[in-house]
């Protein structure tokens, strides 16, 4: 008999992009498994989109929360799943239609195997708009102690889930995946990778990942650094000389902006200004 997978696909201000994702699910060639879609509060017609599908297809599910965010969203997709393997899906991603067909049974077979993920193809628009490739590769959490390599829809076991207690729910601001596979392969799990492009990852202009990278990056690897230092102070020499490449590549950057043409330009023009202010700044003192 097949194993039951349970699909959760959490949901916030995306429901414009959900049937799509939901139809990926649908178009599933390996069909046993459940799709729970998680409201995590969403202010848009999340509801009304997936009640559609509930209509057409009885594997499709719905439950509802006050927002708590990505990481609350999915523990509780999963604590009203029955699954045997767990699959997250972003609302706005979406699956070939052999993602399961090819991992499962890579998953199943393997009982060392804690995670399964694949190669993946990034979009903009259309699924066929594909504007990058990343095959990833690794087995263990040495392959991802500076770098997320497994896709945030990876399968995985729910023991994993169970064993490290979760998503961690304070990781708001995005890299909760690669915490969740650091703690799972810390404690002896091994990941594949099914060499083929399985899932297609959204690229858009305003996402949480773009967040993540462009303003929380540091503040969320720093707090995954210091919640599995034992791991870092482990591997001291290579996670010094990833911290040193940072820095020297901020340096860099910094650099380089401040001889650009256009630095130099903008100091000038703001110069006069400044002048000013300090001026005021003086005279405001005197009074």
């Amino acid at each position: 008999m097949s194993v039951l997978v349970s699909i959760i696909v959490p949901c916030y201000n995306q429901a414009h992009y959900l049937s799509e994702a939901l139809q990926s699910v649908s178009d599933q060639t390996y069909t046993n498994w459940e799709c729970i879609v998680v409201n995590d509060g969403s202010p848009d017609n999340t509801e009304q989109i997936t009640k559609q599908w509930l209509e057409k297809d009885a594997r499709f599910k719905y439950v509802y929360q006050e927002n708590g965010g990505l990481s609350s969203a999915r523990n509780f997709g999963i604590k009203n799943s029955l699954g045997v393997f767990i699959l997250p899906l972003d609302a706005d991603d979406i699956l070939h239609p052999d993602y399961l067909k090819k991992t499962v049974p890579v998953l199943n077979k393997n009982s060392d195997l804690g995670i399964v993920s694949c190669y993946r193809y990034f979009f903009v628009g259309n699924k066929l708009n594909i504007i990058k490739e990343c095959k990833a590769s690794g087995s263990n959490y040495v392959d991802i102690l500076f770098e997320n390599k497994l896709v945030c829809s990876s399968i995985y076991r729910r023991t994993c889930w169970d064993e490290v207690g979760g998503y961690d729910e304070t990781m708001k601001k995005g890299f909760e995946d690669w915490e969740f596979w650091l703690n799972v392969t810390k404690r002896g799990w091994k990941f594949q990778i099914v060499e083929a492009f399985l899932f297609y990852y959204r690229k858009a202009k305003k996402s949480m990942l773009v967040d993540t990278v462009n303003i929380h990056s540091e503040a969320s690897m720093e707090y995954i650094f210091r919640k599995h230092k034992e791991l870092y102070t482990k591997h001291f020499d290579n996670t010094a000389k990833v911290l040193f490449y940072y820095i020297k590549t901020h340096r860099l950057g910094k650099m380089k902006i401040k001889n650009s043409l256009e630095y130099k330009i903008g100091k000038g023009v703001m110069k006069p200004f400044r002048i000013v202010y300090k001026l005021l700044s003086q005279a405001n003192k005197k009074e």
